[in-house]
């Protein structure tokens, strides 16, 4: 169980990360910045899941999160790979 105040406070402090993400992705210089910002964006919005999980006291969240980050950790690779130019 968590708190109602700090849920509170937690969501907005993920979605101030998420707001300065989305600016990065539209004034950021190179895709390398858009690439992490989108990362970014994407684990914020798993911790918000992590968050409301725990408020409604949902047991699946941790199976949604664990795909998730195994996702986006896949992602993040590919995305490293195509910002290199390397091919196999």
């Amino acid at each position: 169980m968590i708190h109602p105040v700090v849920a509170v406070i937690v969501v907005i402090m993920l979605i101030a990360a998420v707001a300065l993400a989305v600016v990065r992705i539209v004034v950021g210089p190179t895709k390398a910045d858009s690439a992490i910002a989108g990362d970014l964006i994407l684990f914020a919005f798993m911790g918000l899941m992590v968050v409301f999980g725990l408020l409604l006291r949902v047991d699946a969240v941790l199976d949604i999160i664990l795909v998730a980050a195994i996702l986006g950790f896949l992602s993040i690779l590919s995305l490293a790979r195509l910002l290199q130019g390397r091919k196999r």
